[in-house]
């Protein structure tokens, strides 16, 4: 074994990758990753007693959610730059020992465990650091069922930093869920072991998770508007053009601008389909429309696109040859032999080698017939049009609502989803967001009285909207979420699909279903607990599940 990895949906056997990540990371990638987790503890350790005693510094706390961001599934391949991030982390614990020591004076405290570690002097040894602290070692000295729900915080903290950093490179940040990381953090550095605490502090993640998606929707809809229902074309027009993945609004604003009247049209990928419903976003005309579909299709989908390639934030797959050349990377996604864009000291980026890119290959040479779907039902769209909603649901004409969503992948048992959406009655509505609803996002499924049956609330962050929608509807029928008849069907991934599972249990909502699998790291034990206290259930069959969500 010369690794050991089960943070995501994928991972080998069901178990965990141990020679080679499913995800295409290699085990010196994922010792470093390993190692950064184990540093970025050491930190809070600091951090967290420093802020106790009023002392903060914003530098700590945004190193500490790019780092743990930087360690989530298909973010950063490169070993290198990883061992870059560990020789900044020490430089960071350094700081933050300092803040603790200077607030605490002569009653500061020795700390042990991460906070005593100390850089390798080369990549090799920090390789070997970071091959000490894997998850094995928690797995044979507590045992599967505590490892594991050390593995769930982590988890969820992990996909939590991917939207508090969203957020804060939008400039909206809280000083409040700062301090819950390096809480977070630092309780995990001490080793936990009592089951119903880390069950606890699960459910606390997310709880702070709420907030962050409520940040990052704040950030979101400050800058580029609140989506609204738009048709988007999902098929090629002629030009030169620009494909977008990823996840991050600001980049593709920024890269809009760039591009504005170079005869370069920009088409969104993935979790960036959304971006076509913002105001702002939409404004621009060579904002073409959607190429794609979700993130497993990556390598096939950017072979056949003839243009520049443009990845943000995660779900990078390991680059095919044919394209490599034309694939940029910017924030913390990396690939080592792809070219990145940075930031500038002026806190903006420039993408003129994407456009060049762009400029040089051959771009579509006809336009492929029209096509169209819509999109941008997130929660005001949705409330705007609730007195109709409620309406046709109190006439009977609207029976059952289903948010059928999540993250999509490549793993056997995903059609699932398409088959359950397909098999939904027609006077039933369905919810989705993520790149989950590519399973049948351009299939036509008609509507109920002019309300279409098919609501795309946007990006998996997005969550957040399709929270406020069901409280909004269970304030309108004075009952609670599970008293609505509406059922939660989740497709999970990665981290941040674990992070919003934790916000809906931590808002108590029962009988969700699970798939295609359930995470690795929750044992039997484990399970038994959140089916017994949240009825969480793993997905079965289509037919099976919507006769029981429908009885």
């Amino acid at each position: 074994m010369t690794m050991f990895c089960y943070q995501c949906e994928q991972t080998a056997k069901g178990i965990g990758c141990t020679k080679a990540g499913v995800c295409g990371k290699d085990a010196d990638t994922a010792a470093l990753q390993d190692l950064l987790v184990h540093a970025a503890e050491g930190i809070s350790q600091y951090a967290h007693r420093a802020r106790q005693l009023g002392a903060v510094d914003n530098e700590i706390d945004v190193f500490v959610i790019e780092a743990l961001f930087v360690t989530v599934t298909n973010v950063n391949f490169d070993a290198e730059q990883v061992a870059q991030w560990v020789t900044r982390a020490a430089e960071i614990k350094d700081k933050a020992k300092k803040l603790y020591e200077g607030a605490a004076g002569k009653d500061a405290e020795a700390l042990t465990g991460p906070a005593q570690w100390q850089p390798g002097g080369t990549t090799g040894e920090l390789i070997a650091q970071g091959q000490a602290v894997t998850k094995t070692n928690a797995i044979e000295r507590f045992g599967p069922d505590v490892a594991g729900l050390q593995e769930l915080v982590l988890c969820g903290l992990k996909g939590t930093a991917a939207y508090v950093d969203h957020a804060q490179i939008m400039g909206v940040a809280d000083d409040g869920v700062y301090a819950f990381f390096h809480e977070a953090l630092d309780y995990l550095a001490g080793e936990p072991t009592d089951v119903g605490e880390l069950t606890g502090k699960a459910l606390k993640v997310g709880e702070v998770n709420l907030k962050a998606m409520e940040m990052l929707d704040t950030a979101n809809t400050g800058e580029f508007g609140h989506p609204e229902p738009t048709e988007v074309r999902v098929t090629p027009v002629a030009g030169k053009a620009i494909l977008i993945s990823g996840h991050d609004l600001k980049d593709l604003a920024e890269l809009l601008e760039q591009t504005e009247g170079k005869g370069i049209n920009v088409f969104t990928h993935g979790e960036m389909l959304p971006a076509l419903a913002y105001p702002k976003l939409k404004k621009h005309a060579h904002l073409a429309g959607n190429y794609g579909g979700a993130w497993q299709d990556q390598r096939k989908e950017f072979d056949a696109f003839p243009g520049a390639i443009l990845l943000t934030t995660n779900c990078l797959q390991k680059p095919a040859d044919s394209y490599k050349g034309r694939l940029f990377t910017t924030g913390l996604v990396r690939w080592a032999d792809v070219a990145h864009i940075d930031t500038g000291d002026n806190g903006a980026k420039d993408f003129s080698p994407v456009i060049e890119a762009a400029l040089a290959a051959e771009g579509f040479t006809a336009d492929a017939d029209a096509e169209t779907i819509t999109i941008g039902f997130a929660r005001n769209a949705v409330m705007s049009v609730a007195d109709k909603v409620i309406e046709a649901v109190k006439a009977g004409k609207i029976r059952h609502f289903f948010l059928i969503g999540g993250c999509d992948g490549a793993k056997s048992g995903r059609n699932y989803y398409t088959d359950l959406a397909q098999l939904v009655p027609d006077d039933c509505v369905i919810l989705t967001l993520a790149c989950g609803k590519y399973r049948f996002n351009k299939l036509d499924f008609g509507d109920i009285g002019g309300i279409p049956r098919l609501l795309d609330i946007g990006q998996c962050n997005d969550a957040h909207s399709a929270v406020q929608i069901a409280v909004a509807l269970a304030g309108a029928f004075e009952c609670g979420v599970n008293d609505l008849p509406l059922s939660f069907v989740l497709s999970w991934y990665e981290q941040k699909a674990v992070c919003i599972l934790l916000s809906l249990l931590h808002l108590g909502i029962q009988n969700i279903r699970i798939g295609p699998s359930l995470p690795a790291f929750i044992g039997p034990n484990v399970l038994q607990v959140l089916v017994d206290t949240f009825n969480l259930t793993p997905i079965s069959t289509p037919q099976e599940d919507l006769e029981a969500m429908l009885g």
